[in-house]
C-alpha cells in the first residue's frame, strides 16, 4: 500500500492499535493520529457530540448537544482539513501516510475528497456494538461520553456511513489478523 489509508471506524474499534501495526508493516509509513489536531486546540475547544450535524438534529427532532454544535462542527471539520494536509505530505516525501480518526457519516465522503493524493484506501473497522462494548471496558481511556454511546455511534457508523473502501467486521480479531486482511485486500480500499 502507498498514498494514504485512512483506517476509520467507532470508538474503540482498534483504529489506533491497526493504523500503528499496518503503518510498521509497510517499509517507509507516518501514522497521523487524527484525535491529536483535536487536542492542539488548548482554550475554547468544542467538542463534537450528537446532533451537532443540523440534519441529525432535524432528522431525530431533537436539541443540538450543549448549544456549541455550529462551532464543533467547525472545529471537526478543521481537524479534517489539517490531518489530510499532514497526509498528503508525508506522502509527498514518499511516505504511506496512515490516518487513524473516527470519520463517520457523510464526513466520510467529504474526508475522502479532502486527501488530494492517490491512491487513497479507506479501511472501515466494524466489529459489533457488543465487542466494542467489551473492548472499551478493558482499556485504560475512555473514548464514549459527551452523549455518545457504544449503540449511538454503531448506528452512525451501520445507517449514515456511505459504503465505501474496504469494510471489516474484526469482531474477534486480532490487531495482527486485521493488517493481514488489509494488506490482502488493499486493491478493495482503493477509494481514488
Amino acid at each position: 500500500m502507498d498514498g494514504v489509508v485512512l483506517v476509520t471506524g467507532v470508538m474503540a474499534a482498534g483504529k489506533s492499535t491497526v493504523a500503528q501495526r499496518l503503518a510498521e508493516a509497510l517499509p517507509r509509513a507516518a501514522h497521523v493520529r487524527g484525535d491529536a489536531f483535536r487536542r492542539m486546540i488548548v482554550s475554547g475547544r468544542a467538542e463534537y457530540g450528537p446532533g451537532d450535524d443540523g440534519e441529525h438534529v432535524a432528522r431525530s427532532g431533537g436539541e443540538q448537544a450543549s448549544g456549541s454544535g455550529g462551532e464543533a462542527v467547525a472545529q471537526l471539520r478543521l481537524r479534517y482539513r489539517l490531518s489530510a494536509a499532514t497526509a498528503d505530505g508525508y506522502a509527498a516525501a514518499g511516505f504511506t501516510a496512515v490516518v487513524q480518526d473516527v470519520v463517520l457519516g457523510e464526513h466520510l465522503r467529504a474526508y475522502a475528497g479532502l486527501v488530494r493524493t492517490r491512491p487513497l484506501h479507506v479501511v472501515v473497522l466494524a466489529p459489533g456494538a457488543a465487542e466494542v462494548a467489551a473492548r472499551e471496558a478493558g482499556r485504560a481511556k475512555t473514548g464514549y461520553g459527551g452523549g455518545w454511546t457504544v449503540a449511538a455511534l454503531d448506528e452512525e457508523l451501520r445507517l449514515r456511513t456511505p459504503r465505501i473502501g474496504l469494510w471489516l467486521d474484526t469482531s474477534g480479531w486480532t490487531p495482527e489478523e486485521t493488517v493481514e486482511a488489509i494488506l490482502t485486500d488493499a486493491q478493495r480500499a482503493r477509494v481514488a
